[in-house]
């Protein structure tokens, strides 16, 4: 059975990652309650890559500066139905404003964050 992913790269202040943290163990629960079936959000550690090979490191990619790194994450819905249908009940839940950013002190700058939903390609 084919899943549906919905993937994200976010550039992250390092020093505000346990901030992150907290957020992102809130919209765990969240999404679980709604339908995800796996929610990962893991944190860059070995980002290095040597320019010369030809990849991009995802700092690069995703802009970052050299105080932040970069988070990772990506959610796993049974079907894009089912995470439409989840993304609808996400936004309306009530611990939702927990987890928005404080337009004051944001956590992350959601302008640079990237965000797609993918078809499952292989699974193995």
């Amino acid at each position: 059975m084919s899943r549906y992913i919905d993937g994200f790269v976010i550039p992250v202040a390092r020093d505000r990652i346990e901030d992150y943290r907290r957020i992102a163990e809130l919209a765990s629960q969240v999404w679980k309650d709604h339908g995800a079936l796996d929610y990962w959000e893991c944190v860059g550690d070995d980002l290095e890559i040597n320019p010369e090979d030809g990849p991009r490191s995802f700092p690069e990619l995703a802009g970052a500066s050299e105080t932040e790194t970069v988070v990772f994450a990506w959610v796993v819905f049974e079907s894009r139905e089912k995470r439409d249908a989840a993304n609808e009940k996400i936004l309306a839940d009530p611990r939702m404003k927990d987890i928005l950013l404080d337009p004051d002190d944001p956590i992350f700058d959601c302008k640079r964050m990237a965000y797609g939903g993918f078809k499952q390609l292989v699974h193995a």
